[in-house]
């Protein structure tokens, strides 16, 4: 077997090509403290079968999320995919298709996010959903433009308990438009008051709310929502999808928009993405609605057929004037979504919910009075809670870790008055109560 080695002739004439006078040039912007200084051990030229062996044997060393007991949560969770999701997934008329530009020839695309539109109208309580976005964050970005021209401008007034990712995403689309942030602040129950809530509404566009909130905790958005209308603001709902098995929908109580992360419906946690946006909104603002709207009709002939309509068609030919310039959606998420949920149908769906709602419960109950913790909230949560350890936070994780245990996401940093200690925990329908009272013995052994 021959190998074909670069000479520094062949290297200078690829430099040369790029426009690149050294190989130092070349690798100028990436910073000094990425660079190893040092030529990599990578050994000798090996064939296939040996660069296959070696992957494998690197690869050995991860150990990954689900191999552990996993905890984590703030908006991404470890939930059970049904096999009947992949296998939908998998077949090449879902995975290879891109987007239903000629759809006339899309049907079976249009059906599909037709029938997702349906679940997610049916879940959230709206009259109508788009054919999904890239994420929650940025589905929630999309919102709060649409509220800010629906009400021809204005302040958004956005929780500081929702997701520090979330609120990244949020700071850059508003900047790039100059629209106003403004945190509505969480009270000594993690939560908003509502009363607070009304000295913030002079020229506030839309109200966004958390539900749960990033704590975990159960906001009292019918009361928000009436604040909100009160004042003469839109009622935007960033929403966790599995908890409207058991909590009031957005439609409920009388939200304008309703967004949220949809990964929870048959998406795996993967590397954070891809990730799944799903919007809902009054038939009063569907043509404010970003995106693209799939809707159902009959032929000529009276037979039942799909089309794409209320897509703004300056998305494509007038950016500038357009109401979003999103004009694709996540189109394979948007389908593992439909297809989880009339897997599970009705009760299933409730009893993961439930499921879940009831484990964290349990640990919550289980940490109680433990001398090494202490848990700030008192209200209703859902799923996730808020859990803090005396000493080092980091140190906590690292021993769970250690044990096999993803024990939580650090909070300290971002919502520094939480304590230096605070560890949000997530309990999904996946945990089995042997991993909850690992839990317990490793917060029991804490110093």
């Amino acid at each position: 077997m021959s190998y074909v080695q670069n000479t520094d002739d062949d290297r200078e004439m690829m430099l040369e090509a790029i426009g690149a006078s050294s190989i130092e040039e070349l690798l100028e912007p990436i910073g000094e403290k990425l660079r190893s200084g040092k030529p990599l051990e990578l050994g000798g030229p090996m064939s296939e079968s040996e660069v296959s062996s070696l992957l494998r044997s690197l690869a050995g060393r991860n150990r990954p999320a689900s191999g552990l007991s996993s905890f984590l949560g703030g908006g991404i969770y470890d939930r059970h995919i049904p096999a009947v999701v992949r296998y939908v997934l998998s077949r090449s008329e879902f995975y290879t298709s891109y987007t239903p530009y000629q759809a006339e020839v899309s049907q079976g695309t249009l059906q599909a996010i037709y029938e997702y539109q349906s679940l997610i109208c049916r879940l959230t309580g709206m009259e109508v959903a788009n054919a999904s976005m890239y994420d929650g964050a940025t589905a929630l970005a999309e919102a709060m433009l649409m509220a800010h021209g629906i009400k021809r401008g204005g302040k958004i007034l956005v929780p500081r308990a929702i997701s520090p990712r979330v609120r990244e995403v949020l700071d850059g689309y508003m900047s790039g438009r100059g629209i106003e942030i403004e945190d509505i602040p969480f009270g000594e129950a993690g939560t908003i008051d509502p009363d607070a809530l009304k000295d913030r509404l002079s020229g506030a566009a839309a109200v966004v709310i958390a539900q749960p909130n990033y704590f975990g905790l159960i906001e009292p958005a019918g009361e928000i929502s009436s604040v909100a209308h009160e004042g003469g603001a839109l009622l935007v709902s960033y929403v966790d999808p599995v908890s409207l098995a058991l909590l009031t929908p957005p439609g409920g109580y009388d939200a304008d928009i309703a967004v949220g992360e949809g990964q929870s419906l048959g998406n795996p946690q993967n590397f954070g993405g891809p990730l799944l946006g799903f919007m809902a909104t009054k038939r009063a603002f569907m043509r404010r609605m970003p995106g693209r709207l799939i809707s159902g009709t009959v032929d000529a002939d009276g037979k039942r057929g799909y089309v794409m309509t209320l897509q703004t068609r300056e998305q494509h030919i007038r950016r500038e004037k357009a109401t979003s310039n999103i004009c694709t959606n996540e189109g394979l998420c948007a389908l593992a979504a439909a297809v989880y949920l009339s897997s599970l149908g009705e009760s299933g769906f409730r009893e993961v919910a439930m499921q879940g709602a009831a484990k964290s419960h349990t640990l919550y109950k289980m940490l109680e009075g433990l001398p090494n913790v202490e848990l700030p909230f008192e209200g209703d949560f859902f799923q996730e809670f808020v859990l803090r350890v005396k000493n080092s936070p980091e140190g906590f994780l690292a021993e769970a870790r250690s044990k096999g245990i993803l024990a939580g996401i650090p909070l300290g940093k971002e919502f520094p008055e939480l304590g230096e200690g605070a560890i949000l925990v997530a309990v999904t329908e996946k945990r089995k109560m042997e991993e909850l009272e690992a839990y317990r013995d490793l917060v029991r052994g804490w110093k």
